[in-house]
Order: C-alpha cells, then sequence, then structure tokens
C-alpha cells in the first residue's frame, strides 16, 4: 500500500506545482502585455485591450519604488480581470478623485508585495490619461469580506489595496487584509523609475 501510494503522491504533488507555475507565468506574462496596452493607451488617449479578446483594459498603474513593486490594474474586478492583474473596484472613486479608490488583487500574484509594504511608503498611482498621484501608506486592517463597506460620500481623498490574508495561506478563508493610504500630491508628469519591475500580487475581495 505504501509503495503505492508514494508514486501517487509524488504525482500529484508535480500536478500542484505545475499549476502553480502556469499561474505565476501566465500573470507575469499578462503584466507585460498590459504594460504594452497601458503605454498605448497614454500616448492614444484611447483605451487599449491587451489583446483581443480581453473584455477589459487597463485604467491605472501602481508603483510602490522603495520596493521595486509595479502593477497594472485593470478596469473592473471580475474574477477573469483578477486573473491577469489588480483590477479597480466598480463604483469606488479613480485615482485622485475624492473619495475611496479601491484595487483588489491575489496574494500570490500581482499584489504579493504588500506584505513588503511599511506605514509610511509612498505609492503612485498613475491614470490612463496619464496624470499620477502619491499617496502614503498610514494604516492597514484585516476584515471579513462581508464586512468592509466603502462610504462613497467620504470626503477626502483615499486609496485602499485589498488582497486576500493572511498571506501565506494556501487555501481560501474569508478575511481580506486592506492597506489604506492617503493622497499627498497629485498631478505629477509621470517619469519610469529604471528600477520598477512588474510584481504579482495577490486577492481581492471574491477571490482566493
Amino acid at each position: 500500500m505504501c509503495r503505492t501510494l508514494a508514486p501517487l503522491l509524488a504525482a500529484a504533488g508535480l500536478i500542484l506545482f505545475g499549476q502553480g507555475a502556469y499561474i505565476h507565468a501566465k500573470a507575469l506574462l499578462a503584466q507585460v502585455l498590459l504594460e504594452r496596452a497601458f503605454t498605448q493607451t497614454i500616448a492614444s488617449g484611447r483605451d487599449t485591450k491587451p489583446w483581443s479578446w480581453a473584455d477589459t483594459w487597463p485604467v491605472a498603474r501602481i508603483e510602490v519604488r522603495r520596493i521595486g513593486a509595479s502593477a497594472i490594474v485593470l478596469a473592473g474586478s471580475s474574477g477573469q480581470a483578477l486573473a491577469f492583474g489588480p483590477g479597480h473596484l466598480e463604483s469606488t472613486a479613480d485615482a485622485g478623485e475624492r473619495g475611496v479608490a479601491v484595487y483588489s488583487a491575489h496574494r500570490d500574484t500581482h499584489f504579493r508585495f504588500l506584505k513588503n509594504v511599511r506605514i509610511g511608503d509612498e505609492i503612485a498611482v498613475t491614470r490612463r490619461d496619464g496624470r499620477m498621484f502619491r499617496y502614503r501608506a498610514d494604516a492597514h486592517s484585516v476584515v471579513r469580506f462581508d464586512q468592509f463597506a466603502i462610504d462613497p460620500l467620504a470626503g477626502d481623498y483615499e486609496l485602499v489595496l485589498s488582497t486576500c490574508w493572511p498571506f501565506d495561506a494556501v487555501t481560501g478563508g474569508p478575511d481580506r487584509y486592506l492597506l489604506h493610504a492617503t493622497l499627498i500630491e497629485q498631478d505629477q508628469p509621470y517619469v519610469k523609475a529604471e528600477s520598477s519591475r512588474s510584481i504579482a500580487g495577490i486577492s481581492s475581495f471574491s477571490a482566493q
């Protein structure tokens, strides 16, 4: 029995490893295509799909330069969109607007870098119109996915980055990690940092 079970466990392990590697490879490749589409969007002033069959498009770039993290954000937070990048949660403010702009992504890919963000770090968000807004991380919290609500009438200019919690979990759960930031500067011309790189991160309100 043990001799029979060992090969099966080894095979199962290889399959899981292969699936994990495929997910990460897909996430990294998608960010390359999204980066190109986002650059074209800024240059042309028109939304540009990253590939012909995409039902979403880039709307922003998030950067935390202290840790060399960068990710292109997609319109919407459907499961399909989150498979390729962070999503801009519907009905929340755009970066730089009064209210709360909420972006969510998976904890094992596009928002993996959130665990390395410190209070006080600057987070730059470049919109598809080329305008850049700088936020400062000022708090973080862990809440249940069904107990987190956004106030659409919030008077401040805020940013929330959301992913699943805990970061090292291998199965889904109800908790979400929220990184809160407040606007400190706006409308800066975008200059791409040489050290910036695409980093995959993590989960959303509905994704694990």
